[in-house]
Protein backbone atom coordinates (compact mmCIF):
# COMPACT_ATOMS: atom_id res chain seq x y z
CA UNK A 1 0.00 0.00 0.00
CA UNK A 2 1.38 3.32 -0.91
CA UNK A 3 1.79 6.11 1.69
CA UNK A 4 -0.73 8.07 0.56
CA UNK A 5 -3.21 5.88 0.77
CA UNK A 6 -2.24 4.40 4.12
CA UNK A 7 -2.76 8.00 5.36
CA UNK A 8 -6.20 8.43 3.93
CA UNK A 9 -6.98 5.41 5.10
CA UNK A 10 -5.68 5.56 8.70
CA UNK A 11 -7.57 9.34 8.64
CA UNK A 12 -10.77 7.78 7.73
CA UNK A 13 -10.68 5.26 10.08
CA UNK A 14 -8.75 6.61 12.91
CA UNK A 15 -9.08 10.45 12.55
CA UNK A 16 -11.85 10.88 15.41
CA UNK A 17 -10.34 8.84 17.59
CA UNK A 18 -7.21 10.21 17.69
CA UNK A 19 -8.79 13.10 18.40
CA UNK A 20 -10.74 12.70 21.12
CA UNK A 21 -7.62 10.71 22.92
CA UNK A 22 -5.25 13.02 22.03
CA UNK A 23 -7.82 16.26 23.67
CA UNK A 24 -8.82 14.23 26.24
CA UNK A 25 -4.70 14.06 27.90
CA UNK A 26 -4.41 18.15 26.49
CA UNK A 27 -7.86 18.89 27.39
CA UNK A 28 -7.55 21.18 24.28
CA UNK A 29 -9.35 20.03 21.01
CA UNK A 30 -7.47 22.76 19.01
CA UNK A 31 -3.90 21.51 19.91
CA UNK A 32 -4.92 17.96 19.55
CA UNK A 33 -6.32 18.92 15.85
CA UNK A 34 -3.16 20.46 14.98
CA UNK A 35 -0.75 18.21 16.04
CA UNK A 36 -2.57 15.42 14.20
CA UNK A 37 -2.75 17.39 11.24
CA UNK A 38 1.28 17.75 11.53
CA UNK A 39 1.68 14.00 12.06
CA UNK A 40 -0.55 13.47 8.72
CA UNK A 41 1.76 15.24 6.91
CA UNK A 42 4.95 14.02 7.98
CA UNK A 43 3.56 10.60 7.42
CA UNK A 44 2.72 11.70 4.04
CA UNK A 45 6.59 12.13 4.04
CA UNK A 46 7.99 9.44 6.09
CA UNK A 47 6.09 6.27 4.76
CA UNK A 48 7.12 7.06 1.31
CA UNK A 49 10.82 7.41 2.36
CA UNK A 50 10.76 4.37 4.93
CA UNK A 51 7.49 2.18 4.36
CA UNK A 52 4.27 2.33 5.92
CA UNK A 53 4.99 1.59 9.50
CA UNK A 54 2.86 -1.86 11.20
CA UNK A 55 0.93 -0.14 12.93
CA UNK A 56 0.19 3.63 11.43
CA UNK A 57 -2.88 4.41 13.73
CA UNK A 58 -0.09 3.90 16.44
CA UNK A 59 2.93 5.46 14.62
CA UNK A 60 0.11 8.55 14.09
CA UNK A 61 -0.65 8.82 18.27
CA UNK A 62 3.41 9.05 19.12
CA UNK A 63 3.70 11.52 16.55
CA UNK A 64 1.25 13.62 17.26
CA UNK A 65 2.02 13.05 21.16
CA UNK A 66 5.77 14.25 19.80
CA UNK A 67 3.94 17.29 18.46
CA UNK A 68 2.30 18.50 21.42
CA UNK A 69 5.04 18.11 23.70
CA UNK A 70 7.38 20.17 21.27
CA UNK A 71 4.73 22.83 21.30
CA UNK A 72 3.96 22.82 24.85
CA UNK A 73 7.73 23.38 25.35
CA UNK A 74 7.46 26.58 23.26
CA UNK A 75 4.58 27.59 25.19
CA UNK A 76 3.35 29.05 28.51
CA UNK A 77 1.20 25.74 29.64
CA UNK A 78 3.57 23.54 28.84
CA UNK A 79 3.84 22.44 32.74
CA UNK A 80 -0.24 20.50 32.07
CA UNK A 81 0.78 18.99 28.59
CA UNK A 82 4.46 17.27 30.22
CA UNK A 83 2.91 16.08 33.21
CA UNK A 84 0.19 14.40 31.53
CA UNK A 85 1.98 13.05 28.99
CA UNK A 86 4.62 11.46 31.07
CA UNK A 87 7.84 12.92 28.90
CA UNK A 88 10.00 10.81 30.35
CA UNK A 89 8.70 7.72 29.51
CA UNK A 90 7.21 9.00 26.08
CA UNK A 91 10.69 9.61 25.20
CA UNK A 92 12.19 6.65 26.40
CA UNK A 93 10.32 4.94 23.80
CA UNK A 94 10.34 4.73 19.62
CA UNK A 95 7.16 2.94 19.44
CA UNK A 96 3.67 2.89 21.53
CA UNK A 97 3.38 0.46 24.01
CA UNK A 98 -0.03 -0.34 22.75
CA UNK A 99 -0.82 -2.45 19.33
CA UNK A 100 -2.70 0.61 17.78
CA UNK A 101 -6.25 -1.90 18.31
CA UNK A 102 -6.49 -0.91 21.85
CA UNK A 103 -5.93 3.08 21.93
CA UNK A 104 -8.71 4.35 24.56
CA UNK A 105 -11.75 5.01 22.58
CA UNK A 106 -13.03 8.82 23.71
CA UNK A 107 -15.51 9.93 21.05
CA UNK A 108 -18.55 9.31 23.10
CA UNK A 109 -16.76 11.80 25.86
CA UNK A 110 -15.98 14.11 23.34
CA UNK A 111 -18.94 14.75 22.05
CA UNK A 112 -20.86 15.00 25.32
CA UNK A 113 -17.98 17.45 26.19
CA UNK A 114 -18.68 19.80 22.92
CA UNK A 115 -22.35 19.60 24.19
CA UNK A 116 -21.34 20.94 27.22
CA UNK A 117 -23.94 24.08 28.57
CA UNK A 118 -20.51 26.44 28.76
CA UNK A 119 -20.40 26.04 24.90
CA UNK A 120 -22.77 28.13 22.84
CA UNK A 121 -26.14 25.53 22.03
CA UNK A 122 -26.15 26.60 18.34
CA UNK A 123 -22.61 25.82 17.85
CA UNK A 124 -22.45 22.14 19.51
CA UNK A 125 -23.37 19.83 16.37
CA UNK A 126 -20.98 22.16 14.23
CA UNK A 127 -18.32 21.20 16.94
CA UNK A 128 -18.88 17.67 17.49
CA UNK A 129 -18.93 17.13 13.29
CA UNK A 130 -15.61 18.81 13.08
CA UNK A 131 -13.86 17.06 16.21
CA UNK A 132 -15.02 13.55 16.06
CA UNK A 133 -15.75 13.21 12.48
CA UNK A 134 -13.20 15.34 10.82
CA UNK A 135 -15.24 17.48 8.49
CA UNK A 136 -13.48 20.51 7.52
CA UNK A 137 -15.18 23.82 8.04
CA UNK A 138 -16.75 24.41 4.17
CA UNK A 139 -18.14 21.16 4.74
CA UNK A 140 -20.19 21.72 7.88
CA UNK A 141 -20.63 25.43 6.54
CA UNK A 142 -22.61 23.81 3.46
CA UNK A 143 -25.01 21.79 5.91
CA UNK A 144 -25.92 25.18 8.25
CA UNK A 145 -26.00 27.54 5.27
CA UNK A 146 -23.70 30.21 6.21
CA UNK A 147 -19.97 30.92 5.07
CA UNK A 148 -17.19 28.96 5.73
CA UNK A 149 -15.42 31.90 7.29
CA UNK A 150 -18.42 32.69 9.82
CA UNK A 151 -18.20 28.95 10.51
CA UNK A 152 -14.09 28.76 11.10
CA UNK A 153 -14.73 31.60 13.66
CA UNK A 154 -17.68 29.74 15.55
CA UNK A 155 -15.48 26.81 16.07
CA UNK A 156 -12.24 28.66 17.13
CA UNK A 157 -14.37 30.05 19.50
CA UNK A 158 -15.90 27.13 20.90
CA UNK A 159 -12.94 25.15 21.16
CA UNK A 160 -11.28 28.38 22.91
CA UNK A 161 -14.13 27.82 25.40
CA UNK A 162 -13.56 24.09 26.13
CA UNK A 163 -9.79 25.01 26.84
CA UNK A 164 -10.13 28.22 28.79
CA UNK A 165 -13.15 26.95 31.15
CA UNK A 166 -10.92 23.99 31.70
CA UNK A 167 -13.41 21.72 31.30
CA UNK A 168 -13.44 17.90 32.44
CA UNK A 169 -12.84 15.43 29.84
CA UNK A 170 -15.02 13.13 30.97
CA UNK A 171 -18.78 12.04 31.16
CA UNK A 172 -20.96 14.14 32.64
CA UNK A 173 -23.27 13.13 36.06
CA UNK A 174 -26.27 10.89 35.14
CA UNK A 175 -28.99 13.72 35.47
CA UNK A 176 -26.44 15.65 33.10
CA UNK A 177 -26.77 12.98 30.31
CA UNK A 178 -30.39 13.79 29.10
CA UNK A 179 -29.86 17.67 28.77
CA UNK A 180 -26.89 17.12 26.18
CA UNK A 181 -28.19 14.01 24.19
CA UNK A 182 -30.35 15.76 21.82
CA UNK A 183 -27.15 17.77 20.57
CA UNK A 184 -24.87 14.50 20.53
CA UNK A 185 -27.57 12.89 18.27
CA UNK A 186 -28.10 16.11 16.23
CA UNK A 187 -24.53 15.35 15.05
CA UNK A 188 -24.38 11.72 15.07
CA UNK A 189 -27.36 12.02 12.61
CA UNK A 190 -25.80 14.90 10.65
CA UNK A 191 -22.78 13.14 10.01
CA UNK A 192 -24.92 9.74 8.79
CA UNK A 193 -26.95 12.57 6.36
CA UNK A 194 -23.40 13.89 4.95
CA UNK A 195 -22.23 10.39 4.27
CA UNK A 196 -26.09 9.10 3.09
CA UNK A 197 -25.99 12.17 0.48
CA UNK A 198 -23.14 11.69 -1.13
CA UNK A 199 -23.88 8.68 -3.43
CA UNK A 200 -21.58 9.15 -6.01
CA UNK A 201 -19.28 6.22 -4.50
CA UNK A 202 -15.79 8.18 -5.51
CA UNK A 203 -15.23 8.32 -2.15
CA UNK A 204 -15.09 5.36 0.41
CA UNK A 205 -14.63 7.48 3.47
CA UNK A 206 -18.36 8.34 2.99
CA UNK A 207 -19.28 5.03 3.90
CA UNK A 208 -17.47 5.04 6.61
CA UNK A 209 -18.76 7.63 8.10
CA UNK A 210 -21.86 6.13 7.83
CA UNK A 211 -20.30 3.30 9.51
CA UNK A 212 -19.23 5.07 12.36
CA UNK A 213 -22.09 7.20 12.76
CA UNK A 214 -24.06 3.84 13.46
CA UNK A 215 -21.42 2.79 15.50
CA UNK A 216 -21.88 5.96 17.89
CA UNK A 217 -25.07 5.85 18.30
CA UNK A 218 -25.45 2.13 19.51
CA UNK A 219 -22.69 3.35 22.20
CA UNK A 220 -25.34 6.04 23.34
CA UNK A 221 -27.81 3.64 23.74
CA UNK A 222 -25.33 1.60 25.90
CA UNK A 223 -24.71 5.23 27.71
CA UNK A 224 -28.75 5.37 28.50
CA UNK A 225 -30.59 2.19 27.40
CA UNK A 226 -34.01 4.30 28.44
CA UNK A 227 -33.87 6.95 26.13
CA UNK A 228 -36.10 6.30 23.20
CA UNK A 229 -34.86 9.15 20.98
CA UNK A 230 -31.47 7.06 20.39
CA UNK A 231 -33.40 3.98 19.64
CA UNK A 232 -35.46 6.02 16.93
CA UNK A 233 -32.23 7.67 15.83
CA UNK A 234 -30.70 4.03 15.19
CA UNK A 235 -33.46 2.88 13.60
CA UNK A 236 -34.05 5.54 11.18
CA UNK A 237 -30.32 5.14 10.10
CA UNK A 238 -30.56 1.16 9.80
CA UNK A 239 -33.54 1.57 7.59
CA UNK A 240 -32.10 4.23 5.29
CA UNK A 241 -28.85 2.12 5.36
CA UNK A 242 -30.65 -1.35 4.48
CA UNK A 243 -31.18 0.60 1.05
CA UNK A 244 -27.83 1.69 0.36
CA UNK A 245 -26.75 -1.39 -2.56
CA UNK A 246 -30.15 -0.20 -4.01
CA UNK A 247 -29.75 3.43 -4.46
CA UNK A 248 -27.38 2.94 -7.78
CA UNK A 249 -26.94 0.79 -10.62
CA UNK A 250 -24.13 -0.57 -11.77
CA UNK A 251 -22.65 1.85 -13.72
CA UNK A 252 -23.14 4.39 -10.11
CA UNK A 253 -26.58 5.39 -11.75
CA UNK A 254 -29.00 7.02 -9.22
CA UNK A 255 -31.90 5.70 -8.04
CA UNK A 256 -34.82 6.99 -6.44
CA UNK A 257 -36.68 5.77 -3.57
CA UNK A 258 -39.50 5.07 -5.13
CA UNK A 259 -37.90 2.74 -8.43
CA UNK A 260 -35.89 0.79 -6.17
CA UNK A 261 -35.81 -3.16 -6.26
CA UNK A 262 -36.71 -3.87 -2.97
CA UNK A 263 -35.01 -7.31 -3.07
CA UNK A 264 -31.65 -5.46 -2.91
CA UNK A 265 -32.90 -4.33 0.85
CA UNK A 266 -31.36 -5.83 3.20
CA UNK A 267 -34.11 -7.03 5.58
CA UNK A 268 -32.00 -8.18 8.56
CA UNK A 269 -31.17 -4.34 8.80
CA UNK A 270 -35.02 -3.89 8.31
CA UNK A 271 -35.91 -6.06 11.31
CA UNK A 272 -33.23 -4.71 13.64
CA UNK A 273 -34.91 -1.12 12.85
CA UNK A 274 -38.32 -2.32 13.34
CA UNK A 275 -37.25 -3.49 16.94
CA UNK A 276 -35.62 -0.46 17.94
CA UNK A 277 -38.20 1.33 16.79
CA UNK A 278 -40.88 -0.54 18.90
CA UNK A 279 -38.46 -0.48 22.05
CA UNK A 280 -38.27 3.19 21.40
CA UNK A 281 -42.30 3.50 21.35
CA UNK A 282 -42.64 1.46 25.04
CA UNK A 283 -41.47 4.55 26.62
CA UNK A 284 -44.17 6.63 25.24
CA UNK A 285 -42.04 9.48 24.35
CA UNK A 286 -42.23 10.48 21.17
CA UNK A 287 -39.89 12.71 19.04
CA UNK A 288 -38.41 13.55 15.88
CA UNK A 289 -36.27 10.59 15.11
CA UNK A 290 -38.81 8.32 16.19
CA UNK A 291 -41.43 9.78 13.65
CA UNK A 292 -38.84 9.82 10.95
CA UNK A 293 -37.93 6.08 11.60
CA UNK A 294 -41.86 5.31 11.53
CA UNK A 295 -41.63 7.27 8.20
CA UNK A 296 -39.20 5.07 6.59
CA UNK A 297 -40.78 1.85 8.17
CA UNK A 298 -43.62 2.71 5.90
CA UNK A 299 -41.40 3.15 2.72
CA UNK A 300 -39.88 -0.48 3.93
CA UNK A 301 -42.93 -2.15 4.19
CA UNK A 302 -43.11 -2.05 0.39
CA UNK A 303 -40.61 -4.96 0.36
CA UNK A 304 -43.66 -7.00 1.33
CA UNK A 305 -46.84 -4.89 0.39
CA UNK A 306 -45.46 -3.62 -2.76
CA UNK A 307 -47.24 -0.27 -1.92
CA UNK A 308 -46.53 2.65 -0.07
CA UNK A 309 -49.18 3.99 2.21
CA UNK A 310 -49.28 7.48 1.15
CA UNK A 311 -52.37 8.25 3.80
CA UNK A 312 -50.21 7.22 6.92
CA UNK A 313 -46.80 9.16 5.09
CA UNK A 314 -48.82 12.43 5.17
CA UNK A 315 -50.15 11.59 8.50
CA UNK A 316 -46.57 11.03 9.99
CA UNK A 317 -44.98 13.91 8.08
CA UNK A 318 -47.57 16.26 9.93
CA UNK A 319 -46.84 14.79 13.06
CA UNK A 320 -43.18 15.38 12.30
CA UNK A 321 -43.85 19.41 11.78
CA UNK A 322 -45.32 19.99 14.58
CA UNK A 323 -41.99 18.54 16.61
CA UNK A 324 -39.56 19.91 13.99
CA UNK A 325 -41.06 21.96 11.35
CA UNK A 326 -37.34 21.72 8.86
CA UNK A 327 -37.91 22.47 5.53
CA UNK A 328 -37.16 18.85 4.40
CA UNK A 329 -40.32 17.61 6.50
CA UNK A 330 -41.99 20.45 4.71
CA UNK A 331 -41.10 19.27 1.61
CA UNK A 332 -41.69 15.93 2.63
CA UNK A 333 -44.72 16.59 3.17
CA UNK A 334 -46.27 18.26 0.06
CA UNK A 335 -44.69 14.85 -2.04
CA UNK A 336 -46.50 12.27 0.38
CA UNK A 337 -50.39 14.64 -0.22
CA UNK A 338 -49.60 14.91 -3.95
CA UNK A 339 -49.47 10.89 -3.74
CA UNK A 340 -52.32 10.74 -1.42
CA UNK A 341 -54.43 13.64 -2.59
CA UNK A 342 -53.61 14.26 -5.94
CA UNK A 343 -50.76 16.58 -7.96
CA UNK A 344 -52.58 20.07 -7.53
CA UNK A 345 -52.57 19.19 -3.74
CA UNK A 346 -48.94 18.70 -3.49
CA UNK A 347 -48.51 21.66 -5.80
CA UNK A 348 -50.31 23.68 -3.74
CA UNK A 349 -48.51 22.73 -0.27
CA UNK A 350 -45.02 23.55 -2.28
CA UNK A 351 -46.63 27.33 -3.30
CA UNK A 352 -47.21 27.88 0.49
CA UNK A 353 -43.75 27.95 1.16
CA UNK A 354 -41.78 31.26 1.32
CA UNK A 355 -40.20 32.08 -1.78
CA UNK A 356 -36.55 33.25 -0.11
CA UNK A 357 -36.87 30.02 2.47
CA UNK A 358 -36.62 27.80 -0.57
CA UNK A 359 -34.98 29.95 -3.79
CA UNK A 360 -31.42 27.09 -2.82
CA UNK A 361 -33.06 24.03 -1.73
CA UNK A 362 -32.25 21.33 -4.31
CA UNK A 363 -35.08 19.25 -3.14
CA UNK A 364 -37.73 21.47 -3.40
CA UNK A 365 -36.87 22.51 -6.90
CA UNK A 366 -36.46 18.88 -7.28
CA UNK A 367 -39.58 17.96 -6.54
CA UNK A 368 -41.50 20.59 -7.85
CA UNK A 369 -40.45 19.76 -11.39
CA UNK A 370 -41.43 16.42 -10.85
CA UNK A 371 -44.92 17.60 -10.25
CA UNK A 372 -44.91 20.24 -12.66
CA UNK A 373 -43.74 17.38 -14.97
CA UNK A 374 -46.47 15.14 -14.36
CA UNK A 375 -49.15 17.83 -14.80
CA UNK A 376 -48.07 18.36 -18.05
CA UNK A 377 -47.22 22.12 -17.31
CA UNK A 378 -43.25 21.24 -19.35
CA UNK A 379 -42.05 25.34 -19.55
CA UNK A 380 -42.30 25.58 -15.92
CA UNK A 381 -41.55 21.71 -14.99
CA UNK A 382 -38.19 23.16 -17.21
CA UNK A 383 -37.75 26.05 -15.27
CA UNK A 384 -37.73 24.33 -12.60
CA UNK A 385 -35.31 21.66 -13.33
CA UNK A 386 -32.98 23.75 -14.39
CA UNK A 387 -32.95 25.28 -11.00
CA UNK A 388 -32.54 22.14 -9.43
CA UNK A 389 -29.71 21.04 -11.38
CA UNK A 390 -27.80 24.23 -10.79
CA UNK A 391 -27.96 23.26 -6.92
CA UNK A 392 -27.32 19.78 -6.96
CA UNK A 393 -23.67 19.00 -6.10
CA UNK A 394 -23.48 15.44 -6.50
CA UNK A 395 -22.81 14.01 -10.00
CA UNK A 396 -25.16 10.85 -10.09
CA UNK A 397 -27.92 13.14 -9.08
CA UNK A 398 -27.40 16.01 -11.24
CA UNK A 399 -27.14 13.05 -14.27
CA UNK A 400 -30.74 12.13 -13.24
CA UNK A 401 -32.06 15.15 -13.07
CA UNK A 402 -30.63 16.19 -16.46
CA UNK A 403 -32.14 12.64 -17.44
CA UNK A 404 -35.56 13.79 -16.26
CA UNK A 405 -35.57 17.25 -17.44
CA UNK A 406 -34.47 15.76 -21.49
CA UNK A 407 -37.88 13.42 -20.99
CA UNK A 408 -39.68 16.85 -21.41
CA UNK A 409 -38.48 17.28 -24.96
CA UNK A 410 -40.43 13.76 -26.29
Amino acid sequence: MDARRAAELAARNSYGRLVAYLAAQTRDVAAAEDALGDAFLTALKTWTETGVPKNPEAWLLVTARHRLIDASRRSQVQDKILNTFKLNELESQTEPSFDGTNIPDDRLKLFFICAHPAIDATIHTSLMLQTVFGLNAAQIASAFLVAPATMSQRLVRAKAKIRDAGIAFELPEAEELPTRLAAVLEAIYAAYTNAWETIDGGDSRHQGLAEEAIWLVRLCIQLMPQAPEARGLLALMLYCEARRDARRTINGAYIPLLQQDTRLWSQPMIDEAERELAQASTFKQLGRFQLEAAIQSIHAQRAVTQQVNWEALALLYEGLIQLSPTLGALVSHAAAIAKAKGLNQGLVRLDELPTETVKNYQPYWALKADLLKHLGCKSEAQQAYSRAIGLTEGLAIREFLLHQSSLLDE
